[in-house]
């Protein structure tokens, strides 16, 4: 799904790219990011509240749904959407006498079926169809069901009456997780499949897209209206349904005899090519390397205005962020590859075959994450490949599966947005690149093409994948899935080694530290050491099963470089303490980036000059760029002035991730006496996204210069704003209320040049920054007309905002949206910016303030006081025993 995001979804889920490295890009571009807001986000875009914490499963299936078809019109102007829903199905095991269909607040007008209806009834949750007689086991029947709503989830409308272009009116369908019941009945889960059939009506000058293949097309001439058929005629789960409509730019291509097609909003589509250009490339290498064709008719992309993530793989049409859309004038900071590689493989792992429940939503999210990082190895080589698994492992799965006590496998979730989190996605990636790197990539490739084949177009559960890759192999895996699937975390591995020069043999320690309980396993898994002696490399592999193994290798010489993992085929903690020139010599001689990027890190903690010109070295001339990268950042996190030294002289970077790396890293330091250097190298740099690292480290400065230039950044042309929403970023940062008149200049002339989620920015920066009673009242009629936007983004950043203000005459009108029952997410943001007002000292009266300060003050004297009693009282007893 999304790739968070992206996904991350990534990846929930968008965050501003010049807050993410390269590598982290993708992942929060997909369905899941790992902030505190990204996490409510996720789990409010993509998750159903339930009745309670477990365990969840799969529901019992009543009848077997075979064909849904869809006859809909949307009204652009009221924002509401009515047709005909149809389905058709079969009863299973005994007759049906009664047929209930999940439907949210839908307006159920009429029901007819099959077999005659003799009543039903709306809950506003789900619509019960009582038969006038029951429905025989296995017979072919139908109900039609007339409907319409103004949907608050599920199915979404962007016109100009929200705030959007007109030249980009479109309205667009989210499914995943339980979404489609909010605009039409249906079983909403993912354990049943079923064919689909789209009809839909629209103005004659639009564009409809959908599953499937699109059967034809034609124009009422009385209501000018268009209809468009499209039919998806091989089974797919109902959260895959997909229906977007409106104006659209469209770009074609091809992969064979894949049709492929990107759609994009007229007012940015002519940068629409930059991220679409390896489409095409990506579908050759997954059919290759998956071993099947590419099971759907055609494959289309469509970018979509404030999407709430990253990307939605809907059966053969993939739904997209706008903010996948990027200029060349980044360079290649900014690339939507991951993302489209995400969502492509998607179409394999997802849709062709589905988790049957949320709880195996691994099986799609794992496998997604891991097929775009394999597209990276291919397109760019091993170093590629390894190194995206670092940065999921090192920046998202270690820390966040260090205190979770959940297994990939889970069925006590409360919300099925809990799930898609980095269990699903980072570490279900890592549990299958374990997999390939224990059988082989042939062994591997062939149980995966296995799995698909034997469950081509159904649901599975983990035991499906297990199954094929035990086939495959002749090898049992139930240790494996036990430790990695079914129970939490990853091991913490403390390595230790010396070198025998009377018997010329290595000894190693191997010790697994984490703390094994019910939740968290002992863990089985083989440990490879690389040792370089002179020219021979002795490569020595042991199976760690206890607690503490201990074990010697005989070996030719001392050797220069030891290393732990040389592959990078184990997710683990690993501690391995060696000297300073061990790990220089792995620095030097380590074959893939990673390894040498583990040397940095470990230098950079060390803090020698030794250590510092070797990362220096690797900064300059290192052939991987990820290596540099890690460099920059190792050099940035030293803080000497000798680090800052080397990184401004590595500065001249050809690859522009590099040179935005040595950015990030300088400005993250203090030195007064450099800003006119920093404001000059700014003023020069071509690239908007680095320009956007330079003017985030400016916040540290309360200089004029500073000041002048953030002003000036604000009315600097880049693609969607990216460098005055830095700015007003910078200047959020600050602190500093010298910035208000520029923040409500901008409000007042230059809204419409920001995204929603810039314009956002503005609302919360003014808010933060207006000191004083006065301010804040001023601040707050600036901030409230945007709560009237029509545009989601812009509704809950200025909710946000007048929370942040703390400011009492905010409340009324926060409460107004709390008490509102309309829009639960809107009611939700008000809740929390209520909560804003009185959770800190600054809502509280200032005397009480003054008073508690003077408490503490007291009690910190009182404590002194005490010390030095207790200290002169152990003096006095000092002396009498010396009397």
């Amino acid at each position: 799904m999304i790739a968070l995001f992206c996904l991350v979804g990534s990846f929930l889920t968008v965050l501003s790219f010049s807050t993410v490295t390269v590598a982290e890009e993708a992942q929060c571009m997909c369905r899941y990011c790992e902030t505190a807001a990204q996490l409510a986000a996720r789990r409010a875009a993509f998750g159903v509240e339930l009745e309670d914490d477990g365990p969840h499963y799969a529901p019992v299936r009543m009848v077997d749904v075979q064909h849904i078809k869809l006859d809909i019109t949307p009204d652009f102007k009221a924002r509401t959407i009515g047709g005909t829903t149809t389905i058709h199905f079969v009863p299973l095991r005994k007759p049906l006498e009664v047929l209930t269909l999940d439907a949210v607040d839908l307006n159920i007008t009429s029901v007819k079926g099959s077999t005659p209806v003799s009543e039903f009834e709306n809950s506003g949750k789900n619509v019960t169809i009582a038969f006038d007689e029951p429905i025989e086991v296995g017979k072919e029947s139908w109900v039609a069901i007339e409907h319409n709503c103004e949907p608050k989830g599920g199915f979404y409308f962007r016109t100009p009456e929200m705030g959007y272009p007109a030249e980009d009116m479109h309205c667009w369908t989210q499914g995943e997780s339980h979404y489609a019941r909010q605009w039409f009945p249906c079983f909403d889960y993912p354990n049943e499949k079923s064919t689909t059939e789209v009809i839909c009506h629209v103005p004659s000058d639009m564009t409809v897209i959908s599953n499937g293949k699109k059967l034809g097309e034609s124009v009422d001439l009385d209501t000018q209206l268009k209809t468009v058929h499209w039919l998806q005629d091989k089974p797919h789960v109902n959260y895959l349904i997909c229906v977007v409509a409106g104006y659209f730019d469209k770009l074609e291509d091809s992969a064979g005899d894949i049709p492929l097609g990107f759609y994009s909003q007229p007012s940015i589509s002519e940068h629409a090519a930059n991220s679409f250009r390896d489409t095409a490339s990506i579908m050759k290498f997954y059919q290759k390397e998956i071993g099947m064709a590419y099971p759907w008719h055609k494959y289309d992309q469509v970018t979509l205005w404030d999407f709430i993530a990253g990307g939605m793989e809907n059966t053969s049409i993939t739904t997209l962020t706008i903010n996948t859309i990027f200029s060349k004038d980044t360079e290649n900071i900014k690339q939507s590859r991951r993302l489209d590689a995400h969502e492509l493989a998607h179409q394999w792992f997802g849709d062709y075959v589905t988790c049957e429940d949320w709880s195996h939503l691994w099986l799609n999210e794992g496998f997604a994450t891991y097929y775009t990082h394999l597209y990276e190895g291919e397109k760019f080589g091993r170093d590629a490949l390894l190194y995206g698994l670092y940065t999921d492992a090192t920046g998202r799965v270690l820390p966040g599966g260090n205190n979770d006590k959940r297994p990939i496998v889970w069925k006590r979730y409360t919300n099925a947005g809990d799930q898609f989190d980095y269990r699903a996605y980072p570490k279900g990636s890592w549990v299958l690149h374990m997999l390939r790197s224990q059988l082989g990539e042939d062994l591997y490739r062939e149980a995966v093409k296995n799995y698909l084949e034997e469950h081509a177009l159904t649901t599975v559960t983990t035991p499906e994948l297990q199954a094929a890759f035990e086939e495959a192999s002749g090898r049992t895996f139930d240790r494996f899935f036990d430790q990695w699937v079914y129970h939490a975390r990853h091991p913490d591995v403390k390595i230790r080694y010396r070198y025998d020069p009377k018997l010329s043999v290595a000894k190693f320690t191997v010790e697994q530290t984490h703390k094994v309980d019910d939740d968290v396993m002992l863990f089985a898994f083989p440990a490879t050491f690389a040792m370089k002696c002179g020219d021979e490399t002795i490569l020595h592999t042991e199976e760690i099963e206890d607690t503490k193994h201990e074990f010697y290798v005989s070996v030719p010489s001392k050797p220069e470089m030891v290393q732990f993992d040389p592959e990078y085929t184990l997710l683990a903690n690993v501690d391995f303490d060696k000297s300073q020139e061990m790990w220089l010599g792995e620095l030097e001689n380590a074959e893939y980036g990673v390894g040498r990027i583990l040397a940095i890190e470990a230098l950079a903690k060390k803090k020698t000059n030794k250590g510092m010109e070797a990362i220096q070295k690797a900064l300059e001339s290192d052939p991987f760029f990820g290596v540099r990268v890690q460099a920059a950042k190792a050099l940035g996190k030293m803080g000497s002035d000798e680090a800052l030294a080397a990184l401004n002289a590595a500065s001249e970077q050809e690859d522009a991730r590099v040179r935005q790396a040595v950015a990030d890293a300088i400005v993250g330091f203090y030195r007064p006496e450099n800003l006119e250097d920093i404001l000059a190298v700014a003023a020069a740099e071509k690239n908007p996204a680095i320009v956007d690292s330079w003017i985030s480290g400016l916040s540290k400065y309360s200089d004029d210069s500073v000041a002048e230039y953030l002003r000036a950044s604000l009315t600097k042309e880049s693609f969607r704003n990216q460098i005055a929403e830095a700015a007003v970023e910078t200047m959020s940062r600050s602190g500093s209320s010298q910035f208000v008149p520029d923040l409500v200049e901008q409000l007042e002339n230059h809204a419409d040049a920001y995204t929603p989620r810039g314009l956002g920015k503005v609302l919360r920066a003014l808010a933060k920054l207006s000191d004083g009673d006065e301010a804040k009242l001023q601040a707050l009629q600036q901030i409230a007309p945007s709560l009237n936007d029509g545009r989601p983004d812009v509704q809950k950043a200025a909710i946000a905002a007048l929370g942040d203000l703390k400011l009492e005459e905010a409340r009324p009108i926060l409460q107004s949206y709390a008490d509102a029952t309309n829009d639960d997410e809107l009611s939700k943001a008000a809740k929390n910016a209520i909560a804003q007002l009185t959770k800190d000292d600054n809502a509280q009266p200032r005397e009480l303030i003054e008073l508690r300060k003077q408490m503490q003050e007291l009690e910190k004297s009182n404590k002194s006081l005490a010390e030095k009693l207790e200290d002169l009282e152990k003096k006095l007893e000092a002396t009498k025993s010396e009397q």
